[in-house]
C-alpha cells in the first residue's frame, strides 16, 4: 500500500470513530472554562425547573405514575446528554410517546412497558452502529408537520378526562373516536371546581409568559396549584390521593423478564418506540443545530438514545428521546455543552431528594392544564396551514399523516406519510426531466442536426420516474436518423433504469443501420450506462459534438 492510500485509509478509520464521538469529549477538547460551567449551571437548572413539572405530567398521561417520569429524566437526560453526538440535546420522556406508552401499558402493563423501553434502547444502539442515522434524517417535512400535529389532537384528547374532572365506569379507551364518545357519555360527572384549577392553570402560565418571558411559567403555575390546593382544602385529584407520596430515589437497578413470551408481546411496541425515538431525537438535534450553528453527530445521538432507555429502563423509567421544547430552553438558556444537560438531571434529582413530599399537592387538573398547553404549542398551526395551501402533494401528504396518526397509529401515520412524500418527490423530479432538441424547432439545420444527425439534450435527473415517459419520446425520435445524438451535458444522475432505457434504444438504432452517441457523459453517469450494457460498439460516448463528424467518418 502506497503512502497516500496508507493516509486514506488512517483519515477514514478516524472519521468513523469520530462519527460516534460523545460531544462532551469534543466540548472538554476544546477547552472547558470555569465561566462555561457557570453558564451550564444555570442553563441546566432553567431546563430542569422546565422538565420537573412536564416529566411527571407525561407519566400520568401515560398511564404510569409520576415518579417513573421523573426516573426517565434522571437517568435517561443525564445519559443522552454524557454521550449523545448533540452539544445541546436534553432528553427525556415526551409528549409524543403518550399515546403509543398509554396504549402498551394497557394491553402489556408497566412490566411489559420497560421491557419494551429496555429492547427499544438495543434496537436504537444497533440502529447507530448500522450508521442508519444518515437516512432517518430524510424524513419529509410535511410528514413530521402532520404527525406532530395528530399526537398534539392526542394528547389534548387524553386530558380531557382530568381537565373536566370526569369519572368513568370503566378504563379510558385508547382509541381517539371511542375516547370521545366515553367521555361524552360521562359528562354528568363534571367537576366544576377542578375545571376551574385547569382553566387557572391554563391561564396563569400564558399570563406569566406573556408579561415575564424569562420566568418558568410551568413551574409557577404548578407551584401555585398546589399551594392554592394544600392551604384551601379544594375538592380536586392530586398526585398524592391517586398515587400516594412520591419516593425519594430512584429504585436500584435491576433487568426486566425477558421470557420469551414476555419479549414477542414487548416486541411490537419496542420497534414504535425505536421509530418515533429516532426520529424525535434527531428532529430535536437538528432544531438545535439551527438554533446554535453547531452540527450533531447522528450516529452518536442514536447510539446514546438506545444506552439511555437501556439505562432508564433498569431503573424503572420508561422511553427516552430528545425533546425539542427542552433543547430549545437549554439553548437559549445560554448552554455551553452537554454539561448542561447532565446538571438538569441532577437538579431533578435533587428535587426528589428535597422536595418529593411537597409533589403530593399537586392536582391533576393542573397538570391536565399543562399538557393542554404543550398540545395548543405542539400542533404548528402556521406550517400546517401553509403546508395545505401550498401543493397538492404536501397537501395530500400532511393531511393523509394527520388523519392516520390521530384515527389509526403513529408508526402507520409515520411510514405512510414517507412513502407519499418520496412518492410525491419521485412526481416533481420527474416533472423537472424533459428531453428537447440542440436547436429552434422551426428554424434552419444547426446545431449538428443535419437530415441524417439529429441531436437531442436531456436535462434533469433520468430515473426511472422520468425513463418511462421521457423512453417514449427517445424511441419516437430514433426511428429514422442514421447518427442518433444525446447530449448529456445537464443530466446530475441516471440510475439503472434510466440507463437500461437507452441499452434498449441503442438495439433499436442499431437495427435501423444507425448509431447512438452519448456525449458530454459525467463520469458517475457513464459508468452506470455501461454497467447496464450500454457500451460501445453499440453505443460510441464522445467528449462533444465536434467528435461526432470524426466518428461518423471512421464508420
Amino acid at each position: 500500500m502506497t503512502d497516500k492510500a496508507t493516509e486514506t485509509a488512517t483519515d477514514r478509520a478516524l472519521q468513523r470513530r469520530a462519527e460516534f464521538m460523545p460531544k462532551l469529549v469534543t466540548v472538554l477538547r476544546e477547552g472547558y472554562s470555569g465561566r462555561d460551567f457557570r453558564a451550564d449551571v444555570l442553563a441546566g437548572l432553567t431546563v430542569a425547573i422546565v422538565a420537573l413539572p412536564l416529566s411527571m405530567a407525561i407519566a400520568i398521561a401515560s398511564g404510569v405514575g409520576p415518579e417513573r417520569g421523573l426516573y426517565t429524566t434522571i437517568i435517561g437526560g443525564f445519559l443522552v446528554s454524557a454521550l449523545g453526538g448533540s452539544r445541546f440535546q436534553i432528553g427525556g420522556p415526551a409528549g409524543a410517546f403518550i399515546v403509543l406508552v398509554s396504549a402498551c401499558v394497557m394491553q402489556i402493563g408497566v412490566e411489559g412497558l420497560i421491557l419494551a423501553t429496555f429492547l427499544s434502547g438495543l434496537f436504537l444502539v444497533l440502529a447507530g452502529v448500522l450508521r442508519l442515522g444518515t437516512y432517518i434524517k430524510f424524513i419529509p417535512y410535511p410528514v413530521t408537520v402532520g404527525f406532530t400535529a395528530g399526537i398534539a389532537v392526542i394528547i389534548f384528547a387524553s386530558q380531557m378526562k382530568d381537565l373536566f374532572g370526569l369519572s368513568l365506569a370503566g378504563q379510558e379507551p385508547a382509541e381517539i373516536v371511542h375516547k370521545v364518545g366515553a367521555l361524552w357519555g360521562a359528562r354528568g360527572t363534571v367537576t366544576p371546581m377542578a375545571f376551574v384549577v385547569a382553566l387557572a392553570t391554563i391561564a396563569l402560565i400564558l399570563g406569566v409568559k406573556r408579561v415575564r418571558p424569562g420566568w418558568p411559567n410551568l413551574l409557577i403555575a404548578i407551584v401555585t396549584a398546589a399551594t392554592v390546593v394544600a392551604v384551601t382544602g379544594l375538592p380536586v385529584e392530586t398526585i398524592g390521593s391517586r398515587f400516594g407520596a412520591l419516593p425519594r430515589l430512584p429504585p436500584s437497578p435491576a433487568l426486566p423478564g425477558l421470557s420469551v413470551d414476555a419479549v414477542m408481546a414487548a416486541l411490537p411496541y419496542a420497534v414504535s418506540f425505536t421509530l418515533l425515538g429516532a426520529i424525535e431525537s434527531l428532529l430535536s438535534a437538528v432544531v438545535a443545530d439551527g438554533m446554535s450553528g453547531g452540527r450533531h453527530r447522528s450516529n452518536a445521538e442514536l447510539v446514546a438514545q438506545g444506552v439511555a432507555n437501556v439505562g432508564a429502563a433498569l431503573f424503572g423509567g420508561f422511553c427516552v428521546t430528545g425533546t425539542i421544547a427542552r433543547t430549545a430552553t437549554n439553548v437559549r438558556a445560554g448552554s455551553r455543552g452537554p454539561v448542561s444537560g447532565m446538571l438538569h438531571a441532577l437538579f431533578v434529582l435533587g428535587f426528589m431528594l428535597v422536595a418529593a413530599p411537597l409533589a403530593a399537592f399537586i392536582p391533576l387538573a393542573a397538570l391536565a392544564g399543562l399538557l393542554a398547553v404543550v398540545a395548543w404549542n405542539m400542533f404548528e398551526k402556521e406550517e400546517f396551514w401553509a403546508l395545505v395551501k401550498s401543493t397538492k402533494g404536501d397537501a395530500m401528504v400532511v393531511i393523509v399523516t394527520f388523519l392516520l396518526v390521530v384515527f389509526r397509529d403513529l408508526t402507520e401515520g409515520i411510514v405512510v406519510g414517507f412513502a407519499l412524500g418520496g412518492l410525491v418527490f419521485i412526481q416533481r423530479m420527474s416533472d423537472a426531466a424533459g428531453v428537447e432538441p440542440a436547436f429552434a424547432p422551426d428554424g434552419p439545420e444547426q446545431g449538428g442536426m443535419t437530415r441524417d444527425r439529429v441531436v437531442y439534450r436531456l436535462r434533469g435527473p433520468y430515473f426511472f420516474g422520468a425513463a418511462a415517459r421521457l423512453g417514449v419520446v427517445l424511441d419516437r425520435i430514433a426511428d429514422y436518423p442514421r447518427a442518433f445524438v444525446v447530449d448529456f451535458s445537464d443530466v446530475p444522475f441516471i440510475d439503472s433504469s434510466g440507463a437500461r432505457s437507452f441499452e434498449l434504444l441503442a438495439h433499436k438504432v442499431a437495427r435501423k443501420g444507425g448509431q447512438l452517441y452519448l456525449i458530454g457523459a459525467r463520469p458517475e453517469v457513464r459508468r452506470t450506462l455501461l454497467a447496464q450494457g450500454a457500451r460501445e460498439p453499440l453505443v460510441r460516448f464522445l467528449s462533444g459534438l465536434d467528435d461526432v463528424d470524426a466518428a461518423e467518418a471512421a464508420r
